[in-house]
């Protein structure tokens, strides 16, 4: 357990600096975007050391993959808590471009600053794994220059895994978007818990750019290409698709419903009807 009480510690250190972080914005609006930063930086960190856990933890401090789920839903859903507001996910900062809920230099502005909090939360973790603090972080400290790749299936199969988990994903996202905080937030660390599960002799189904960039864009087996094309490309395809089906257009592209009719929900009673004849 004084493995676990370690990661523990530095789940919580990062959390504390990432609320602390975004309250300093929350007082210049302008700076909204910068939210992002630490959102990103929260969710890529956080997720590193659950790796850690999942690849080392069972052999080297006895924690089973239900500890490793149960620590991967807490931290997403303490994610979506703190973060509130700032997604720190590419995708969902396009999704919103689409939707006209934001201009674009803020969408390129927020991606630029997830994908920085991405970079940094990686740097960061390999410092702290060097520390080799327990059994766990020197094995990984040893292993990180040959980190296994979340992708295990050819590029084919890994842009499918990725854009269907997606399209899934971000429809039950659409449809939660406007329910409470209390419902919304649990229910999406749930689903995203569920996916990551489901999918890890696939891709992982990370559905999310600037946290697959700083979890495996760094391993081994494949070029940066090849997993742009399927982390990036994919969920980004996925996210598309269900809010075309969802919405019926991308009001950034198309004016005109696509795929349903617009019906008018009023109807004229027959007494006005008759005498308007």
């Amino acid at each position: 357990m004084s493995g676990l009480n370690v990661s523990l510690a530095y789940f919580l250190t990062v959390v504390v600096f990432g609320a602390a972080f975004r309250s300093l914005f929350r007082k210049w609006p302008r700076l909204s975007v910068a939210a992002e930063f630490p959102a990103s930086y929260v969710l890529v960190a956080c997720w590193l050391e659950v790796q850690t856990i999942k690849e080392v933890g069972e052999w080297a401090g006895g924690l089973g993959p239900d500890v490793t789920l149960t620590i991967l839903f807490l931290v997403l859903l303490t994610h979506g808590v703190i973060c509130a507001g700032a997604t720190g996910n590419p995708s969902l900062t396009l999704m919103n471009f689409l939707l006209l809920e934001t201009p674009t230099l803020h969408t390129l502005l927020a991606l630029a600053a997830q994908f920085l909090g991405a970079h940094l939360a990686l740097l960061g973790a390999g410092y702290y794994w060097a520390l080799e603090l327990n059994d766990m972080h020197m094995i990984k400290n040893l292993m990180s220059r040959e980190c296994s790749t979340a992708l295990r299936v050819s590029l084919v199969q890994g842009v499918f895994s990725e854009c269907v988990c997606a399209f899934i994903y971000y429809l039950i996202y659409l449809s939660l978007k406007r329910r409470s905080a209390l419902i919304r937030v649990p229910l999406v660390a749930a689903v995203l818990t569920f996916f990551s599960h489901s999918a890890s002799d696939y891709t992982m189904a990370f559905l999310n750019p600037s946290l697959a960039y700083g979890l495996t864009f760094y391993c081994p087996g494949f070029t940066f290409t090849e997993y742009s094309v399927v982390y990036w490309l994919g969920p980004i395809f996925g996210m598309t698709l269900a809010l075309l089906l969802y919405m019926g257009h991308i009001p950034r592209i198309f004016t005109k419903n696509l795929l349903y009719s617009q019906k008018t929900h009023f109807r004229v009673p027959k007494g006005e009807g008759d005498k308007k004849k």
